[in-house]
Protein backbone atom coordinates (compact mmCIF):
# COMPACT_ATOMS: atom_id res chain seq x y z
CA UNK A 1 0.00 0.00 0.00
CA UNK A 2 1.57 3.27 -1.16
CA UNK A 3 -0.72 5.75 0.62
CA UNK A 4 -3.63 5.76 3.06
CA UNK A 5 -7.10 5.06 1.69
CA UNK A 6 -9.09 7.55 3.71
CA UNK A 7 -12.79 7.71 4.46
CA UNK A 8 -13.77 11.27 3.47
CA UNK A 9 -17.58 11.26 3.53
CA UNK A 10 -19.87 10.29 6.39
CA UNK A 11 -21.44 6.91 5.52
CA UNK A 12 -25.22 6.71 5.43
CA UNK A 13 -25.89 2.98 4.90
CA UNK A 14 -27.27 0.59 7.49
CA UNK A 15 -28.25 -3.00 6.70
CA UNK A 16 -28.42 -4.01 10.36
CA UNK A 17 -31.74 -4.22 12.22
CA UNK A 18 -33.53 -5.95 15.07
CA UNK A 19 -32.96 -9.68 14.91
CA UNK A 20 -29.48 -9.33 13.42
CA UNK A 21 -26.50 -10.41 15.50
CA UNK A 22 -23.39 -8.48 16.57
CA UNK A 23 -20.48 -10.69 17.64
CA UNK A 24 -17.58 -9.19 19.60
CA UNK A 25 -14.52 -11.35 18.90
CA UNK A 26 -12.48 -10.27 21.90
CA UNK A 27 -13.42 -9.66 25.52
CA UNK A 28 -14.57 -6.19 26.56
CA UNK A 29 -12.28 -4.69 29.22
CA UNK A 30 -12.90 -1.13 30.40
CA UNK A 31 -13.64 1.54 27.83
CA UNK A 32 -12.11 1.51 24.37
CA UNK A 33 -12.83 1.57 20.68
CA UNK A 34 -15.13 -1.47 20.82
CA UNK A 35 -17.68 0.38 22.96
CA UNK A 36 -18.57 2.65 20.06
CA UNK A 37 -19.50 -0.28 17.83
CA UNK A 38 -21.47 -1.98 20.60
CA UNK A 39 -23.45 1.21 21.23
CA UNK A 40 -24.38 1.44 17.54
CA UNK A 41 -25.36 -2.24 17.43
CA UNK A 42 -27.63 -1.73 20.43
CA UNK A 43 -29.24 1.31 18.78
CA UNK A 44 -30.00 -0.86 15.74
CA UNK A 45 -31.68 -3.44 17.98
CA UNK A 46 -29.11 -6.16 17.28
CA UNK A 47 -28.55 -9.14 19.56
CA UNK A 48 -25.16 -8.76 21.27
CA UNK A 49 -22.96 -11.83 21.71
CA UNK A 50 -19.41 -11.83 23.03
CA UNK A 51 -16.60 -14.20 23.92
CA UNK A 52 -14.05 -14.40 26.69
CA UNK A 53 -10.30 -14.81 26.66
CA UNK A 54 -10.72 -16.91 29.79
CA UNK A 55 -8.65 -16.71 32.94
CA UNK A 56 -5.54 -18.46 34.25
CA UNK A 57 -5.68 -20.70 37.33
CA UNK A 58 -2.94 -21.01 39.95
CA UNK A 59 -1.01 -23.33 37.61
CA UNK A 60 -1.36 -20.93 34.65
CA UNK A 61 -3.84 -23.30 32.98
CA UNK A 62 -6.54 -21.58 30.92
CA UNK A 63 -10.09 -21.89 32.25
CA UNK A 64 -13.57 -20.53 31.47
CA UNK A 65 -15.10 -17.73 33.56
CA UNK A 66 -16.72 -18.76 36.82
CA UNK A 67 -20.34 -17.79 37.49
CA UNK A 68 -19.43 -14.48 39.15
CA UNK A 69 -16.93 -13.49 36.44
CA UNK A 70 -19.41 -14.44 33.72
CA UNK A 71 -22.16 -12.32 35.27
CA UNK A 72 -19.85 -9.28 35.46
CA UNK A 73 -18.60 -9.77 31.90
CA UNK A 74 -22.14 -10.12 30.49
CA UNK A 75 -23.25 -7.06 32.41
CA UNK A 76 -20.34 -5.04 30.96
CA UNK A 77 -21.13 -6.27 27.46
CA UNK A 78 -24.88 -5.94 27.66
CA UNK A 79 -25.29 -9.33 26.03
CA UNK A 80 -24.54 -13.01 26.28
CA UNK A 81 -21.00 -14.40 26.38
CA UNK A 82 -20.01 -17.78 24.97
CA UNK A 83 -17.86 -19.08 27.82
CA UNK A 84 -15.11 -20.85 25.86
CA UNK A 85 -11.62 -19.43 26.59
CA UNK A 86 -10.19 -17.74 23.49
CA UNK A 87 -6.85 -16.51 24.78
CA UNK A 88 -4.73 -15.63 21.76
CA UNK A 89 -0.99 -15.98 21.42
CA UNK A 90 1.40 -18.80 22.33
CA UNK A 91 3.61 -17.28 25.02
CA UNK A 92 2.08 -19.57 27.67
CA UNK A 93 1.69 -22.66 25.46
CA UNK A 94 4.04 -25.64 25.16
CA UNK A 95 4.02 -29.39 24.52
CA UNK A 96 2.74 -31.20 27.63
CA UNK A 97 5.18 -31.02 30.51
CA UNK A 98 7.60 -28.75 28.66
CA UNK A 99 8.52 -25.09 29.42
CA UNK A 100 6.55 -22.31 27.77
CA UNK A 101 8.20 -19.43 25.87
CA UNK A 102 7.53 -17.24 28.90
CA UNK A 103 9.39 -19.75 31.07
CA UNK A 104 12.35 -19.57 28.70
CA UNK A 105 12.44 -15.77 29.01
CA UNK A 106 12.36 -15.76 32.81
CA UNK A 107 16.14 -15.91 33.21
CA UNK A 108 16.83 -12.98 30.88
CA UNK A 109 18.26 -9.90 32.58
CA UNK A 110 18.96 -6.32 31.54
CA UNK A 111 22.59 -7.31 31.09
CA UNK A 112 22.03 -10.53 29.15
CA UNK A 113 18.87 -10.16 27.03
CA UNK A 114 20.55 -8.86 23.87
CA UNK A 115 22.85 -11.89 23.76
CA UNK A 116 20.41 -14.54 25.04
CA UNK A 117 19.32 -16.99 22.33
CA UNK A 118 16.16 -19.04 21.85
CA UNK A 119 15.70 -22.45 20.24
CA UNK A 120 13.47 -21.51 17.29
CA UNK A 121 12.53 -25.08 16.45
CA UNK A 122 11.20 -25.45 19.98
CA UNK A 123 9.47 -22.05 19.86
CA UNK A 124 7.71 -23.19 16.67
CA UNK A 125 6.43 -26.28 18.53
CA UNK A 126 5.00 -24.00 21.20
CA UNK A 127 3.41 -21.81 18.55
CA UNK A 128 1.80 -24.85 16.94
CA UNK A 129 0.36 -25.91 20.31
CA UNK A 130 -1.06 -22.42 20.87
CA UNK A 131 -2.55 -22.16 17.39
CA UNK A 132 -4.13 -25.62 17.66
CA UNK A 133 -5.63 -24.70 21.04
CA UNK A 134 -7.02 -21.43 19.71
CA UNK A 135 -8.46 -22.92 16.52
CA UNK A 136 -10.08 -25.73 18.50
CA UNK A 137 -11.71 -23.18 20.81
CA UNK A 138 -12.86 -21.11 17.81
CA UNK A 139 -14.57 -24.24 16.44
CA UNK A 140 -16.39 -24.75 19.75
CA UNK A 141 -17.44 -21.09 19.84
CA UNK A 142 -18.73 -21.18 16.26
CA UNK A 143 -20.67 -24.40 16.87
CA UNK A 144 -22.49 -22.69 19.74
CA UNK A 145 -22.86 -19.42 17.85
CA UNK A 146 -24.37 -21.19 14.83
CA UNK A 147 -27.51 -21.93 16.80
CA UNK A 148 -27.82 -18.32 17.96
CA UNK A 149 -27.97 -16.63 14.54
CA UNK A 150 -31.24 -17.19 12.64
CA UNK A 151 -31.37 -17.96 8.92
CA UNK A 152 -31.74 -14.85 6.78
CA UNK A 153 -30.33 -12.49 9.39
CA UNK A 154 -27.22 -10.33 9.07
CA UNK A 155 -24.13 -10.85 11.22
CA UNK A 156 -21.48 -8.30 12.20
CA UNK A 157 -18.22 -9.82 13.50
CA UNK A 158 -16.02 -7.24 15.24
CA UNK A 159 -12.44 -8.40 15.86
CA UNK A 160 -10.79 -6.57 18.76
CA UNK A 161 -7.80 -8.77 19.66
CA UNK A 162 -4.40 -7.11 19.93
CA UNK A 163 -1.24 -7.33 21.99
CA UNK A 164 0.97 -10.26 22.81
CA UNK A 165 3.79 -9.06 25.06
CA UNK A 166 4.96 -11.95 27.31
CA UNK A 167 4.69 -11.16 31.00
CA UNK A 168 8.36 -11.11 31.97
CA UNK A 169 10.04 -8.59 34.25
CA UNK A 170 12.93 -7.81 31.94
CA UNK A 171 10.62 -6.48 29.23
CA UNK A 172 9.10 -3.86 31.53
CA UNK A 173 12.56 -2.41 32.13
CA UNK A 174 13.40 -2.54 28.42
CA UNK A 175 10.07 -0.96 27.45
CA UNK A 176 10.60 1.93 29.86
CA UNK A 177 13.87 2.73 28.11
CA UNK A 178 12.62 2.31 24.54
CA UNK A 179 9.29 4.11 24.96
CA UNK A 180 10.06 6.54 27.78
CA UNK A 181 13.85 6.84 27.93
CA UNK A 182 15.92 9.79 26.75
CA UNK A 183 19.46 10.93 27.36
CA UNK A 184 21.41 8.20 29.13
CA UNK A 185 18.23 6.13 29.51
CA UNK A 186 17.51 6.09 25.77
CA UNK A 187 17.46 2.69 24.10
CA UNK A 188 17.11 2.00 20.39
CA UNK A 189 13.99 0.10 19.38
CA UNK A 190 16.18 -1.65 16.79
CA UNK A 191 18.11 -3.30 19.63
CA UNK A 192 14.89 -4.99 20.73
CA UNK A 193 13.80 -6.03 17.24
CA UNK A 194 17.20 -7.56 16.45
CA UNK A 195 17.23 -9.63 19.67
CA UNK A 196 15.68 -13.08 20.06
CA UNK A 197 13.37 -11.58 22.69
CA UNK A 198 12.14 -9.02 20.18
CA UNK A 199 11.70 -11.62 17.43
CA UNK A 200 9.58 -13.74 19.77
CA UNK A 201 7.46 -10.75 20.69
CA UNK A 202 6.89 -9.93 17.00
CA UNK A 203 5.82 -13.55 16.38
CA UNK A 204 3.36 -13.38 19.24
CA UNK A 205 2.05 -10.01 18.03
CA UNK A 206 1.33 -11.63 14.67
CA UNK A 207 -0.63 -14.42 16.33
CA UNK A 208 -2.69 -12.17 18.62
CA UNK A 209 -3.23 -9.10 16.48
CA UNK A 210 -3.43 -10.48 12.94
CA UNK A 211 -3.69 -14.25 12.61
CA UNK A 212 -6.72 -14.37 14.91
CA UNK A 213 -8.62 -12.31 12.31
CA UNK A 214 -7.90 -15.07 9.77
CA UNK A 215 -8.97 -17.75 12.27
CA UNK A 216 -12.23 -15.84 12.81
CA UNK A 217 -12.95 -15.56 9.08
CA UNK A 218 -12.09 -19.23 8.47
CA UNK A 219 -13.88 -20.49 11.56
CA UNK A 220 -17.14 -18.72 10.70
CA UNK A 221 -17.22 -19.97 7.08
CA UNK A 222 -20.14 -22.33 7.74
CA UNK A 223 -22.19 -19.61 9.41
CA UNK A 224 -21.35 -17.17 6.61
CA UNK A 225 -22.40 -19.67 3.91
CA UNK A 226 -25.66 -20.49 5.70
CA UNK A 227 -26.63 -16.86 6.22
CA UNK A 228 -25.76 -15.80 2.68
CA UNK A 229 -27.69 -18.75 1.24
CA UNK A 230 -30.77 -17.71 3.23
CA UNK A 231 -30.62 -14.02 2.23
CA UNK A 232 -28.47 -12.59 5.01
CA UNK A 233 -25.16 -10.73 4.83
CA UNK A 234 -21.99 -11.08 6.90
CA UNK A 235 -19.45 -8.38 7.70
CA UNK A 236 -16.08 -8.42 9.50
CA UNK A 237 -14.22 -5.49 11.01
CA UNK A 238 -10.90 -5.12 12.82
CA UNK A 239 -9.08 -2.22 14.47
CA UNK A 240 -5.84 -1.15 12.85
CA UNK A 241 -3.26 1.53 13.43
CA UNK A 242 -1.09 2.85 10.60
CA UNK A 243 -0.71 6.54 11.40
CA UNK A 244 -3.35 9.26 11.10
CA UNK A 245 -3.87 12.45 9.12
CA UNK A 246 -4.01 15.46 11.44
CA UNK A 247 -3.83 19.21 10.85
CA UNK A 248 -0.20 20.27 10.47
CA UNK A 249 0.55 23.71 9.08
CA UNK A 250 -3.12 24.13 8.13
CA UNK A 251 -3.31 20.91 6.07
CA UNK A 252 -4.30 17.34 6.89
CA UNK A 253 -1.06 15.39 6.78
CA UNK A 254 -0.25 11.78 7.62
CA UNK A 255 1.91 11.30 10.69
CA UNK A 256 2.58 8.48 13.08
CA UNK A 257 3.93 7.43 16.44
CA UNK A 258 7.42 5.90 16.35
CA UNK A 259 8.42 3.31 17.38
CA UNK A 260 5.16 1.41 17.12
CA UNK A 261 6.37 -2.12 17.76
CA UNK A 262 3.07 -3.69 16.71
CA UNK A 263 3.20 -1.97 13.32
CA UNK A 264 4.23 -5.06 11.38
CA UNK A 265 1.41 -7.09 12.94
CA UNK A 266 -1.07 -4.34 12.04
CA UNK A 267 0.09 -4.48 8.42
CA UNK A 268 -0.34 -8.26 8.51
CA UNK A 269 -3.88 -7.61 9.78
CA UNK A 270 -4.47 -5.41 6.73
CA UNK A 271 -3.18 -8.22 4.51
CA UNK A 272 -5.71 -10.64 6.02
CA UNK A 273 -8.54 -8.25 5.17
CA UNK A 274 -7.23 -7.71 1.64
CA UNK A 275 -6.98 -11.46 0.99
CA UNK A 276 -10.52 -12.02 2.31
CA UNK A 277 -11.84 -9.12 0.22
CA UNK A 278 -10.30 -10.65 -2.91
CA UNK A 279 -12.48 -13.75 -2.38
CA UNK A 280 -15.67 -11.73 -1.95
CA UNK A 281 -15.71 -11.56 1.84
CA UNK A 282 -16.48 -8.08 3.21
CA UNK A 283 -13.70 -7.71 5.79
CA UNK A 284 -12.42 -4.23 6.62
CA UNK A 285 -9.60 -3.00 8.84
CA UNK A 286 -10.24 0.53 10.11
CA UNK A 287 -7.03 2.38 10.93
CA UNK A 288 -8.07 4.61 13.82
CA UNK A 289 -6.44 7.69 15.38
CA UNK A 290 -4.08 7.65 18.31
CA UNK A 291 -5.85 7.90 21.65
CA UNK A 292 -4.85 7.69 25.29
CA UNK A 293 -5.76 4.41 27.00
CA UNK A 294 -4.42 2.40 29.92
CA UNK A 295 -2.45 0.24 27.48
CA UNK A 296 -1.06 3.20 25.49
CA UNK A 297 0.27 5.04 28.54
CA UNK A 298 3.59 3.21 28.24
CA UNK A 299 4.14 4.99 24.90
CA UNK A 300 5.13 8.48 26.00
CA UNK A 301 4.18 10.95 23.29
CA UNK A 302 1.60 8.85 21.46
CA UNK A 303 -1.03 11.29 22.73
CA UNK A 304 0.54 14.38 21.12
CA UNK A 305 -1.24 13.89 17.79
CA UNK A 306 -4.62 14.19 19.55
CA UNK A 307 -4.42 17.93 20.19
CA UNK A 308 -4.93 19.08 16.56
CA UNK A 309 -8.40 17.48 16.71
CA UNK A 310 -9.51 20.72 18.36
CA UNK A 311 -8.51 22.65 15.23
CA UNK A 312 -10.23 20.05 13.05
CA UNK A 313 -13.50 20.52 14.96
CA UNK A 314 -13.43 24.23 14.06
CA UNK A 315 -12.27 23.66 10.50
CA UNK A 316 -15.09 21.19 9.83
CA UNK A 317 -17.74 23.77 10.84
CA UNK A 318 -18.26 22.69 14.42
CA UNK A 319 -19.90 25.91 15.56
CA UNK A 320 -20.98 26.36 19.17
CA UNK A 321 -20.41 22.73 20.14
CA UNK A 322 -16.82 22.83 18.88
CA UNK A 323 -16.23 26.03 20.87
CA UNK A 324 -17.57 24.25 23.95
CA UNK A 325 -14.91 21.54 23.50
CA UNK A 326 -12.23 24.22 23.37
CA UNK A 327 -13.61 25.68 26.58
CA UNK A 328 -13.67 22.29 28.30
CA UNK A 329 -10.02 21.79 27.41
CA UNK A 330 -9.11 25.32 28.56
CA UNK A 331 -10.59 24.55 31.98
CA UNK A 332 -8.09 21.70 32.47
CA UNK A 333 -5.01 23.94 32.13
CA UNK A 334 -3.20 25.82 34.86
CA UNK A 335 -4.05 29.45 35.43
CA UNK A 336 -2.06 31.67 33.10
CA UNK A 337 -1.57 28.96 30.48
CA UNK A 338 -3.65 29.28 27.34
CA UNK A 339 -4.90 26.49 25.10
CA UNK A 340 -3.55 28.49 22.16
CA UNK A 341 -0.05 28.32 23.68
CA UNK A 342 -0.38 24.57 24.11
CA UNK A 343 -1.49 24.13 20.50
CA UNK A 344 1.39 26.31 19.29
CA UNK A 345 3.81 24.01 21.12
CA UNK A 346 2.21 21.03 19.35
CA UNK A 347 2.44 22.82 15.99
CA UNK A 348 6.14 23.51 16.56
CA UNK A 349 6.63 19.86 17.49
CA UNK A 350 4.86 18.59 14.36
CA UNK A 351 6.61 20.96 11.96
CA UNK A 352 10.08 20.34 13.40
CA UNK A 353 12.78 18.85 11.21
CA UNK A 354 13.00 15.89 13.61
CA UNK A 355 9.37 14.89 13.20
CA UNK A 356 9.20 15.48 9.44
CA UNK A 357 11.67 12.61 8.95
CA UNK A 358 9.15 10.21 10.49
CA UNK A 359 6.28 11.25 8.21
CA UNK A 360 7.41 8.61 5.73
CA UNK A 361 4.46 6.37 4.94
CA UNK A 362 6.47 3.94 2.79
CA UNK A 363 9.02 3.35 5.57
CA UNK A 364 6.48 2.69 8.35
CA UNK A 365 7.01 1.47 11.01
CA UNK A 366 10.31 3.23 11.57
CA UNK A 367 12.75 2.75 14.44
CA UNK A 368 13.07 5.46 17.07
CA UNK A 369 16.07 7.77 17.42
CA UNK A 370 17.71 9.77 20.19
CA UNK A 371 16.55 13.04 18.62
CA UNK A 372 12.99 11.72 18.38
CA UNK A 373 12.97 10.55 21.99
CA UNK A 374 14.36 13.86 23.27
CA UNK A 375 11.76 15.90 21.41
CA UNK A 376 8.70 13.66 21.74
CA UNK A 377 9.08 12.60 25.37
CA UNK A 378 10.23 16.09 26.35
CA UNK A 379 7.22 17.70 24.67
CA UNK A 380 4.91 15.18 26.30
CA UNK A 381 6.31 15.99 29.73
CA UNK A 382 6.02 19.75 29.11
CA UNK A 383 2.39 19.44 28.00
CA UNK A 384 1.47 17.42 31.08
CA UNK A 385 3.04 20.11 33.28
CA UNK A 386 0.67 22.67 31.74
CA UNK A 387 -2.35 20.93 33.33
CA UNK A 388 -3.90 21.50 36.74
CA UNK A 389 -4.15 17.78 37.45
CA UNK A 390 -2.08 14.99 35.87
CA UNK A 391 -5.15 12.75 36.11
CA UNK A 392 -7.40 15.21 34.22
CA UNK A 393 -5.74 15.82 30.88
CA UNK A 394 -6.94 17.42 27.66
CA UNK A 395 -6.06 14.22 25.81
CA UNK A 396 -8.48 12.31 28.04
CA UNK A 397 -11.35 14.47 26.81
CA UNK A 398 -10.17 14.30 23.19
CA UNK A 399 -9.75 10.50 23.38
CA UNK A 400 -13.38 10.19 24.49
CA UNK A 401 -14.44 12.30 21.51
CA UNK A 402 -12.51 10.09 19.09
CA UNK A 403 -14.14 6.99 20.57
CA UNK A 404 -17.55 8.64 20.20
CA UNK A 405 -16.92 9.48 16.54
CA UNK A 406 -15.43 6.21 15.32
CA UNK A 407 -18.33 4.00 16.44
CA UNK A 408 -20.98 5.32 14.03
CA UNK A 409 -18.43 5.78 11.23
CA UNK A 410 -17.33 2.15 11.37
CA UNK A 411 -20.81 0.75 11.93
CA UNK A 412 -22.42 2.50 8.98
CA UNK A 413 -19.47 2.17 6.60
CA UNK A 414 -19.39 -1.57 7.26
CA UNK A 415 -22.86 -1.97 5.74
CA UNK A 416 -21.36 -1.05 2.36
CA UNK A 417 -17.58 -0.80 2.88
CA UNK A 418 -15.45 0.97 0.28
CA UNK A 419 -12.53 -1.41 0.67
CA UNK A 420 -10.56 -3.78 2.91
CA UNK A 421 -8.39 -1.10 4.59
CA UNK A 422 -9.66 2.38 5.45
CA UNK A 423 -8.22 5.28 7.47
CA UNK A 424 -10.36 7.31 9.86
CA UNK A 425 -8.49 10.62 10.08
CA UNK A 426 -9.19 13.76 12.08
CA UNK A 427 -11.24 15.30 9.27
CA UNK A 428 -13.90 12.57 9.17
CA UNK A 429 -13.88 12.19 12.96
CA UNK A 430 -14.54 15.94 13.31
CA UNK A 431 -17.27 15.86 10.65
CA UNK A 432 -19.00 12.96 12.41
CA UNK A 433 -18.81 14.59 15.85
CA UNK A 434 -20.04 17.95 14.55
CA UNK A 435 -22.97 16.22 12.83
CA UNK A 436 -23.88 14.30 15.97
CA UNK A 437 -23.89 17.49 18.06
CA UNK A 438 -25.33 19.92 15.54
CA UNK A 439 -28.90 19.88 16.91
Amino acid sequence: MNSPVSLRDIPQSNIFRKGDVFVLFGELFGRGYANGLINEAKKAGMTIIGITVGRRDENNALRPLNDEELAVAESNLGGRIINVPLMAGFDLDAPAGEPTPTDLLADMTLKSWQDDRLDWQYIEKCREVGVARFKSSVARVMAELDGMIPDGSNAFFAHTMAGGIPKVKVFLAIANRIYKGRGERFMSSRALLDSDLGKLILMNFDEVTANTFQYLIDGSAHIRARLEKSGGQVRYTAYGYHGTEILIDGKYQWQTYSNYTQGRAKMRLENVAEAAWATGIKATVYNCPEIRTNSSDIFAGVELSLFPLLKALRQENGGAWAEAQWQTCRSLLQEGITLEALLQKIEAYNTSSVMSVFRNFAAWPMDNSEALADLMIGTSDEIIQMHKDRKELVVGHLSALVLEGTGPLMFHETSSPAGPVLWLNHDIIAKQLNLMHSS
